[in-house]
């Protein structure tokens, strides 16, 4: 069976509408049609094959959003009719220890990706949510709770829990002081949880004129981090920081606005490594730098609970599918707030 769906056929092209297969659905999976998927920028890297491991045709999107139209013989917790989330996972080998204790991101056989993946049944290459529908194993579903609009629960799938997962991991709570570096789709997330769970935010950024919708998102200070008084003012005040941003720089600031015991928690990956920091500090306080890869399918679910609980969804601006070329120029300007959502049924295939 074919279906339609936005495919980059090669790196220096744009992304093309286009037929490509679904696999029959196997008696544990759940068959989804598409209503949003949203646009992460590793999407953009995939299609441009800018890490140099894509996989052409290759069809980008692990933020999605649908409804279930067909469910295996196997699958019983989940029903025709239900709205459900698919992440960056569809796969993993089941039997490792990181996947005996429900932490299948750190797979020792490596995860399945959604697409640019090996589909195991087939053999061929996983294909994204940029797409009419997708078929997925049912282990590697969530449920969404029906309190959320549905758009903006499209980027907690991938940037919702890939900083839900060092929050919860590093336990973060109520009176923590927890720093956010840099407010684009992973950090406005990262500002909207921490103070949900009762944390002091303080954002650092290099544009001042994000300061008031830090605020808003729940942010209690805004940091200019190229400001060499503001982050003197911050020295040894923060529990745990969550660096967001892409690409490299200095983290020897951000290490010394942090506590004894304090935690420098890497989410952002960026093209280039970044500048090794001075160990001096780090040898002195105690201090760790660490980083996370997106999260579990438990800790993605938890999200999503706590995120129905208190009402979070992402900032995001709705597009067709024929507008993702803009879109993905504009993601590299960093003109969007904060997250592109392709809405499958505006999309002209």
């Amino acid at each position: 069976m074919n279906i339609k769906a936005l495919i980059a056929h090669y790196a220096e092209q744009p992304l093309k509408a286009g037929p490509i297969p679904l696999r029959d659905l196997q008696p544990s999976d759940v068959k989804v049609e598409i209503l949003y998927c949203g646009v992460c920028h590793s999407d953009l890297h995939m299609a441009r094959n800018e890490w140099g491991v894509s996989r052409y045709p290759l069809v980008p999107g692990h933020e999605i959003v649908g409804r279930i139209t067909a469910t295996g013989d196997n699958v019983t917790n989940f029903t025709v009719g239900d709205v459900v989330g698919v992440g960056v996972m569809v796969d993993s080998c089941g039997q490792c220890h990181f996947c005996q204790q429900q932490e299948e991101q750190y797979c020792d056989a490596g995860f399945t990706a959604t697409y640019n993946g090996t589909d195991k049944y087939t053999g061929g290459t996983t294909f994204g949510g940029y797409a009419q529908h997708v078929i997925v194993d049912h282990r590697f579903v969530v449920s969404i709770p029906d309190n959320l609009a549905l758009s903006g629960v499209a980027p907690l799938l991938c940037a919702g829990v890939t900083v839900w997962s060092p929050l919860r991991h590093f336990n973060v709570k109520a009176g923590d002081r927890v720093g956010v570096v840099g407010l684009g789709g992973l950090g406005h997330m990262a500002v909207k949880l921490a103070s949900a769970l009762g944390a002091e935010v303080t954002l650092f950024t290099t544009s001042p004129e994000k300061g008031e919708d830090a605020r808003r998102l729940g942010a209690k200070r805004v940091v200019v981090s190229r400001d060499n008084e503001q982050m003197a003012a911050c020295l040894t005040s923060l529990d745990t920081i969550l660096d967001c941003v892409a690409a490299p720089h200095d983290l020897n600031p951000y290490l010394a606005t942090l506590k004894t015991n304090g935690h420098l928690v890497l989410v952002g990956i960026p093209d280039q490594p970044h500048p090794s920091p001075d160990v001096t500090p780090m040898v002195f306080r105690r201090l760790s730098i660490t980083g996370t890869s997106i999260g579990s399918m438990r800790e993605t679910q938890e999200m999503l609970d706590f995120c129905g609980k208190h009402n979070i969804t992402a900032d995001i601006e709705i597009i067709a599918g024929e507008e993702i070329e803009s879109a993905f120029a504009r993601m590299l300007k960093g003109d969007v707030k904060y997250r592109f959502v392709i809405d499958m049924q505006k999309t002209r295939w």
